[in-house]
Parts: C-alpha cells; structure tokens; sequence
C-alpha cells in the first residue's frame, strides 16, 4: 500500500463567467440644455464623458459643446457610410432583364413652336457736354445731398403744420435772429452752380410738350421731351413715334406690357 503512487488531483473545470450586459448609452444632452446648465450639471457630464473638470462653468461649457458636436459629425458619419451601399443595391435589384423589358413606345406630342421674340437692350440716349457741365453737375448732386431739410419753425409742436418751409415772423423768434442752437435757415449757399440749374440729372434740358407740332426744331443732343400729364393715351403714342423717329428722348415714357 506505501508504494502506491497518489492519485493526481481532478481539474476542476472552469465555467465561463457571462459578461455583463454593456449599459445603454445615454442620449448626449443638447446644446441649449448645456447652456442653461449649472455648473454641477456641467460637472457629472464631464465626468461621464472623461472630459476635464476643471475650469469655470464657460469653460466647461465650451469643452461640453465641442465634445457633442464631434459626436454628432461622426455619427452622421457613420450613418451616411450605413446608407450609401444600400442605396447602390437599390437600383440593382430593381434592373430587369432586357428581355422582360416591355417594348412600348409611347407617342411623341407634336411639340408647338413657340417663337420667342428677343428683345435687344437699347441704352437710353444721353447729351453731349463738354467737361465743365459734368463737375458742374457732379457738384450740383453732391449739394443737393448734403442739403439738410428745411421746416417751418416749431413744425414738431402742433398737428396744424406740414413739413413746409415758413419764413419765421416772430419778434422774439429765435429762429428769424439766428441763434446758434437752432437750425439753418435756407440761403443763397445752399443752391446749386447756376450753369445746370433746372436741369435734368442726365444733363437733358426738359421740353414740355402738349402735340406733336412742338417737337420742331428740338436738339436732340441737348434737349428731351416731357409729355404733359394731361396728354391722352392716343396723342401720346403719336408724340413718342415722332419723337422715336427724330431720335429724341422721352423722359416719362408711357409703360407698356
């Protein structure tokens, strides 16, 4: 019995330990409800996420808002690479063989020839000046926007006055004796060079006309015609013919669809 040998030890058999199910992953917070977050809020979402803690509540807001919207971009990502093969299959799936194909023609519609007038863009026509007129005009313009607007005195104060320019009257106005805290008073400085005045801002001068006979003798590279407003819709087609006719330009074209 001494000599016998020992009996090995039975292996004990080692059973696999099942894994724990992994969490479900929580939904990332919104951008607006990080910025109306407090800061320990701020906290436990940093810690969720492995993201530094420290800092003021902008700085983790700001480190909050950049980790959420790289993880947004990569899951759109990933969802884009999801798609993209199955839409190739797609229309793959949907070929059918030439053969089942049915060969049905459907019949052409006779298409209708619609002619498309083109209407070539005539420019306006413009005067001949010499370069004096043209600064003088320039200057005119750059006068006229800095030319403050002029109302009648305590225009502001009562319903019973318009914007309208009234010469103060007043014996204690303090307008009419130009005081320095009221406004200016329209004078000779404010007009424009007396060369172009009464022109118009193409540098045309304007000829009102009533019919046709008062076009004679109009220059057409320094004058353009202005129709009457009481002129009727018949007279006016002939006075701009003869207008368009003797090369003349009309400054208030009747408007034609």
């Amino acid at each position: 019995m001494a000599d016998e040998e020992p009996k090995a030890a039975k292996k004990v058999k080692k059973t696999a330990v099942p894994e724990k199910p992994a969490a479900p992953k929580e939904p990332l917070p919104k951008a607006s409800e990080i910025r109306a977050a407090k800061k320990a809020e701020l906290v436990a979402w940093s810690d969720r996420y492995e993201l530094s803690t420290e800092g003021k509540v902008d700085d983790l807001r700001k480190r909050l808002l950049g980790f959420v919207a790289k993880e947004e971009a990569r899951a759109a990502r990933e969802v884009e690479k999801a798609e993209a093969p199955e839409e190739k299959k797609k229309p793959a799936e949907k070929e059918e063989p030439e053969e089942e194909k049915p060969l049905r023609k459907k019949p052409k519609k006779p298409k209708e020839k619609e002619e498309v007038e083109e209407r070539v863009h005539e420019a306006r026509a413009k005067p001949k000046l010499d370069d004096r007129l043209k600064q003088l005009l320039a200057l005119r313009s750059a006068k006229n926007a800095a030319r403050p607007k002029f109302r009648r005195q305590e225009w502001f104060r009562y319903r019973m006055f318009g914007d309208e320019w009234r010469k103060p009257q007043g014996g204690q106005s303090k307008l009419r004796r130009h005081f320095g805290y009221r406004w200016n008073l329209p004078s000779i400085g404010y007009r424009g060079p007396r060369a172009v005045r009464g022109l118009h801002p193409s540098g045309f001068q304007e000829i009102l006309v009533h019919n046709e006979r008062q076009l004679e003798g109009l220059d057409g590279t320094k004058q353009a015609v202005r129709i009457a407003h009481g002129v009727g819709t018949r007279k006016r087609e002939i006075i701009e013919k003869a207008c368009d006719d003797k090369g003349l330009r009309i400054l208030n074209r009747m408007v034609t669809e």
